[in-house]
């Protein structure tokens, strides 16, 4: 049986969506779409509208980007009407969705800077606000994805930018369908697959259809579930399980006065289920107010930063008890406060001032309600407010098996909360690729196969000195030196080390520093401790393996200073700090100190920005004892190293630090462990999935992921049995299919140099030959790249080349300029052959250096022989750049009738700051701005020509 073509896929689908009560129109092009706009927008609003009348909506629909038009959708504008009244006309009806009109249209023709025709269109009052796009089964849903790319770049803003509506994308290859919402910062890792209230996944198109795009849920997701998140200016949409949970939380307030909770993994995105929550239960008539309760200070800032992103100013963060009292009693519908505060608030001396609140209706939502609701918090808040109504959010629940004693006994989730509400567990997360997998490495004795150049003590130790000793701490900061790079991608990522105690902490920074001062490395480290571990607490204590039962949970003690000495040092490792970054943090103050927590956690947070610059405000490695093992997520944090007893939702929720989604290159989160805690991570998979979860939730160990690497490399050489046979590839379908076979021996390697053990020595491909394969597969991206930029089309332009598997960091020109000093020193004629070679082969093996090849080559040939003394090259090679550099900016500025001092202007802001200059900006620098038809594709020429030249002559020139 044949592949089912697209064009038989589109024609099922548009019969289905009639069934399901959309209007079939025919509109074929811009016009008619603008057309069919009016009539829709009349028969919604129930009125009519004259040419000029129309001319002033579509005016007003025109303004602004996706962003600002998804407001815009949301709102009403009001028309002044020809005969002096004025009219609110309305586009979209979020109370009432019968009220909107649905119709759905096929083979849309735009002409922007290329022609491109959409395959179904779902329109919504005549606002084109879902796109499908299809493509036949057998071809990966990826392309689909890309496409969609190349429309937003190439038509979607030509005719009035009306596609700018679009809310959501749906992308499938009739066994596979996945929505997203219309948000260009975002990978193909942003979408999903719709599920039912069970997590099953709905991924065949006619089911994806029935259960998703019939004209109820399709409004319901336009209306209430995608999230217009002010930070970034981006729009969201929920996942199933976020949706099912919200609805489920929704239906309780509703119709019952029961407590319930949400048990949704950690990093499956809480905090935006909770906030869409929040929102909606907010604007119940039966309830009056929505508290929403953290339990520390520091997720406290970080839930507000994000709750005020999805909604700005929708939380007004209380500094103190008194502050949380004015919000209970004004009119404030949504406050956030900690536990703490909450405790304080119902305490004899502020009772009486809320006394009036004791019989309203009071929704408390806890965020990681299994934290801090075990003790006698949770009975007064209960006591005090006699109709509250109380939903808990966990990704690790308390069970009879991981509960542990306090004055109260033994207290589950259930216990203080009744029933779950909704699951969402682990291994869905894993399977759905919300969360990645662990790539769990025990380090010690007990490792079989272990290339470890040291033998760090960790089974059978029975002596708590013994774990603490200086000759073991020094042997693991020499392995993290020695592997850190490795794990991080050459320092592209961040990682933790968790430790037992502030004493650990101060012998493995002070190590750290030590080693640094001598050279040993250059690793940026930084240590936060205050808000750790109470030197009297039993969750503080480092138990020995005998005490399993002992471990401690990751959880946050009360604060206090152990000693003045800690003190101290603290004092001291926060200058090394300041030093680093150029700020004036310290312990003195109380604030200050919260203002230098908050900075390590938005250091590393903000390293999944566009415009982060790297190589100034990196962070390498933070060293915490509980702080940050919590509630803390960072896209770029992906390896853990641990020296600390860790067991239950303790375990679960630090390794869960390092599993976040983001792009191709993160495979898995790196935990590094340097004490065997094999049993205790298999008992907390066990525990909050199933047993049979274990083989799912963690990475195989090497030699499995290396047989994948065999199968990969074996498929690719029965398409190309050697890297000269791509030049004898004879069409585009077998190109690509020899970019989807190294692709996929990419993503193995990727994975296996993650591993320690790595060696070439175990494969059966010889790094030379990877890398002229991987040399033949960029000639081949450049070429796609050509051709795009000649019009012409290729089934290769919408397969993704993931070339973040191929970046590699240490590889700059400065690395290039040693080889070329090696060069020069060469005695022999054939030994200078051999490495002219070797360096011609670096420069096609890396995307960054690839642009500068044709220049380093010219160099070699042309100014290399001039050049008597190896030391001169790198002065040499400085003039040189400097003066290709200039030739190329006379050039373009040439071509394109550019002012060269106002453009050169415009490079350096956008060399300083990433932020790409707007078209406007870029005509100021032209003899002659022009007309408005030629006006975006001139734009976007010379942005492009601008972002080649930067990436030729700046990016990766450093030493």
């Amino acid at each position: 049986m044949g592949h089912q073509s697209e064009a038989i896929l589109e024609k099922n689908l548009i019969r289905q969506l009639r069934g399901l009560d959309y209007g079939s129109v025919l509109i074929q092009d811009g016009t008619a779409l603008v057309c069919n706009l009016k009539s829709q927008l009349e028969v919604f609003n129930e009125s009519t509208f004259t040419a000029k009348e129309f001319d002033a909506i579509i005016n007003h629909l025109a303004k602004g980007n996706v962003f600002e038009k998804a407001k815009t959708l949301r709102d009403r504008f009001q028309l002044t009407k020809e005969d002096g009244t004025s009219f609110y006309v309305r586009f979209f009806n979020a109370e009432d969705n019968s009220k909107n009109l649905f119709q759905v249209t096929n083979q849309i023709s735009l002409e922007g800077s290329y022609k491109n025709r959409f395959d179904v269109t779902l329109l919504v009052n005549g606002l084109p606000l879902v796109q499908i796009e299809l493509k036949r089964s057998g071809i990966e849903i990826k392309e689909a994805f890309n496409q969609i790319n190349r429309y937003q770049m190439h038509s979607f803003w030509s005719n009035h930018g009306l596609f700018h509506y679009v809310q959501l994308f749906v992308i499938s290859n009739g066994v596979n369908t996945k929505y997203l919402a219309n948000n260009k910062l975002q990978s193909v890792k942003q979408t999903f697959f719709w599920a039912d209230d069970k997590n099953k996944n709905i991924t065949e198109l006619t089911e994806f259809a029935a259960a998703f795009l019939n004209p109820n849920h399709l409004g319901k997701m336009v209306a209430h579930y995608i999230v217009i998140n002010e930070t970034h200016k981006v729009m969201m949409v929920l996942r199933p399980y976020q949706y099912f949970a919200t609805e489920a939380i929704i239906h309780q307030v509703k119709n019952a006065s029961d407590n319930a909770y949400i048990w949704h993994t950690t990093g499956s995105g809480k905090t935006l289920t909770s906030f869409k929550a929040s929102q909606i239960v907010m604007e119940l008539p039966e309830v009056y107010k929505v508290v929403f309760v953290v339990d520390r200070k520091d997720l406290d800032y970080q839930t507000m930063t994000e709750f005020n992103a999805f909604k700005k100013d929708s939380v007004d963060v209380t500094d103190n008890t008194q502050s949380l009292v004015r919000q209970l009693t004004d009119n404030t519908k949504l406050v956030l406060t900690t536990i703490q505060k909450l405790n304080n608030a119902v305490s004899e001396r502020f009772a009486g001032k809320i006394e009036a609140l004791r019989h309203k209706k009071i929704v408390f939502i806890f965020d990681e309600c299994h934290r801090s609701q075990f003790g006698e918090t949770h009975d007064r808040i209960t006591k005090f407010f006699d109709k509250s109504q109380l939903i808990g959010f966990t990704g690790t629940p308390i069970f009879a098996d991981n509960a542990s004693k306090n004055d109260l006994g033994k207290r589950t989730t259930k216990d203080l909360f009744g029933n779950c509400l909704h699951k969402y567990v682990i291994t869905d997360a894993i399977r759905d690729e919300n969360v990645l997998r662990f790539g769990i490495e025990y380090v010690g004795k007990y490792k079989n196969k272990s290339k470890a150049f040291i033998d760090i003590e960790v089974e059978d130790i029975d002596k708590q000195e013994v774990l603490n000793s200086e000759k073991r701490i020094n042997k693991i900061v020499d392995y993290i030196i020695a592997y850190h790079n490795q794990k991080t991608f050459s320092r592209d990522y961040s990682a933790l080390l968790a430790v037992s105690s502030i004493d650990n902490v101060i012998q493995y920074y002070d190590l750290f520093q030590q080693k640094k001062a001598a050279g040993e490395h250059d690793l940026r480290i930084a240590t936060i401790f205050t808000y750790g571990t109470n030197e009297d607490s039993d969750e503080a204590r480092d138990f020995l393996p005998e005490d399993y039962d002992e471990f401690d949970f990751a959880a946050e003690p009360q604060t206090i200073y152990k000693s003045k000495h800690t003190r101290d040092k603290l004092e001291g490792y926060m200058a090394d700090y300041n030093t680093m970054y150029g700020s004036s943090y310290s312990t003195k103050d109380s604030e200050s100190f919260q203002k230098y927590a908050q900075n390590i956690s938005k250091r590393l947070k903000d390293r999944e920005k566009e415009n982060f610059n790297d190589e100034k405000d990196r962070l390498d490695i933070v060293i915490v004892v509980n702080m940050m093992l919590t509630g803390f997520d960072a896209k770029k944090v992906n390896t853990l190293y641990v020296d600390k007893n860790l067991k239950q939702h303790g375990l679960i929720q630090a390794f869960s630090r390092t599993n976040r989604i983001l792009g191709e290159q993160k495979s898995q989160g790196n935990i590094l462990s340097f004490r065997n805690l094999k049993k205790a991570t298999d008992e907390a998979i066990t525990l909050f999935s199933n047993k049979e979860a274990i083989e799912v939730v963690t990475m195989p160990d090497y030699e499995a992921i290396a047989e994948k690497f065999d199968e990969a490399l074996k498929l690719l050489r029965e398409i190309t049995p050697t890297y000269q046979s791509v030049n004898d590839l004879e069409s585009e379908e077998d190109e690509a299919q020899f970019v989807q076979a190294f692709r996929k021996l990419m993503r193995a390697m990727n994975v296996l140099q993650s591993y320690t053990d790595f060696d070439w020595e175990d494969l059966t491909i010889a790094e030379q030959e990877f890398e002229d394969y991987k040399s033949k597969y960029l000639d081949l991206y450049e070429k796609v790249k050509r051709d795009t930029e000649k019009q012409k089309t290729s089934i290769l332009d919408d397969i993704d080349f993931e070339l973040e598997l191929i970046h590699r960091d240490q590889i700059n020109v400065a690395y290039i300029l040693k080889l070329l000093a090696q060069l020069k020193g060469t005695k022999t004629q054939s030994a200078a052959v051999v490495q002219r070679k070797a360096i011609i082969d670096l420069l096609g093996g890396d995307i960054q250096l690839r642009s500068k090849r044709e220049l380093i080559q010219k160099f070699i040939d042309e100014n290399m022989p001039r050049i008597k003394d190896g030391d001169n090259i790198e002065d040499e090679f400085e003039k040189f750049w400097q003066d290709q550099k200039v030739l190329a900016l006379g050039k373009l500025c040439e071509d394109e009738h550019l002012d060269k001092a106002q453009f050169k202007s415009l490079i350096d802001a956008y060399i300083y700051s990433g932020r790409e200059p707007i078209k406007d900006e870029v005509f100021q620098c032209l003899d002659n701005r022009p007309s408005i038809l030629q006006a975006r594709v001139i734009g976007d020429r010379i942005i492009t020509k601008m972002k080649e030249f930067v990436e030729v002559f700046v990016k990766g020139i450093v030493a």
